[in-house]
């Protein structure tokens, strides 16, 4: 079977309005531009740097928000530091109405090398701060919503999320908490090849509607569906941070709106490819709105 090829995007319709939400986990990420990982005891001077509050959650929100020009909400935990005020402050300037749990810990941090590939490896630091159903969020908004993408909650939290007409959510969930939940995703969309994204036809009953796992520029495959293939790239990989994240984005939005499976995937596909012409995650994700 011939893989799905995506659409050029000026064949795509135009989104409806929506209503979008995202719930998720939010990290403080330090970007550093390097011309190769360092080896052991190796000394390396850095091309570039930058500090931005990221991290999954926060990306798929983003991108949703520049896709539909509106303000996104994003239901999320962070420490009550310095570092998780800045976090609410400088993701509010990039277009999120944030609904804030508010935890008595650490806001978690992440290091991230980009090396001249365009390669990214991440290394955490801390818990990962999660909005759980026990918060006293505006969980009502969650019924108004078109679309609903979860990175990161607890079972009670995706049963909330169910409320909405299309819910998606990344392995990255946690499977135990996916199983706890019994809900049936619309799509669970994570990598093919990230181990702690790992996940077999056996995992959930009920099964998602459709999983769809992602290969970088391989394109990914589509269950039920096959193959798609990735949007042919015109220029260098500048960071590959974000744009599976920015590919989950795209696929949610269109599923909310409506469009059938090739059109979903080619709005990620271009989600995603627009993500690796920038240094970290927002620098060139795609807008829509301006169309």
């Amino acid at each position: 079977m011939e893989p799905l090829v995506p659409l050029p995007l000026e064949e795509l319709p135009e989104l409806p309005p929506l209503a979008l939400a995202v719930m998720g986990h939010v990290e403080m990420v330090s970007f550093i531009g390097v011309d190769h990982l360092p080896a052991a005891g190796e000394i390396l001077h850095a091309e570039d740097f930058c500090e931005l509050p990221a991290g999954g959650g926060a990306v798929v929100a983003v991108q949703m928000a520049r896709l539909t020009g509106a303000r996104v909400p994003f239901f999320t935990a962070l420490g009550e530091d310095a570092l998780g005020r800045r976090a609410a402050e400088e993701l509010e300037a990039l277009g999120l109405e944030l609904h804030i749990a508010w935890r008595a810990a650490p806001t978690r941090r992440g290091l991230t090398f980009i090396d001249a590939a365009g390669e990214r490896t991440i290394t955490v630091i801390g818990e990962r701060l999660m909005p759980t159903a026990a918060d006293g969020l505006p969980w009502d908004r969650l019924a108004q919503t078109d679309g609903v993408f979860v990175t990161a909650t607890d079972a009670g939290g995706l049963r909330l999320a169910r409320r909405a007409r299309v819910l998606a959510a990344t392995p990255r969930v946690r499977l135990a908490a996916l199983r706890q939940a019994g809900v049936t995703l619309d799509a669970l969309i994570g990598s093919a090849t990230d181990p702690g994204e790992a996940y077999r036809p056996e995992d959930l009953d009920p099964p998602p509607r459709l999983r769809i796992g992602t290969e970088a520029e391989r394109g990914g495959v589509l269950v039920p569906g096959g193959r798609y293939a990735a949007v042919p790239r015109q220029g260098p990989v500048l960071d590959a941070y974000g744009a599976g994240d920015s590919f989950a984005a795209g696929v949610t939005t269109a599923l909310a709106a409506g469009w059938d499976l090739r059109q979903a995937i080619s709005l990620g596909a271009h989600c995603g490819a627009a993500c690796l012409d920038g240094r970290g995650p927002y620098a060139s994700q795609l807008r829509l709105s301006r169309r």
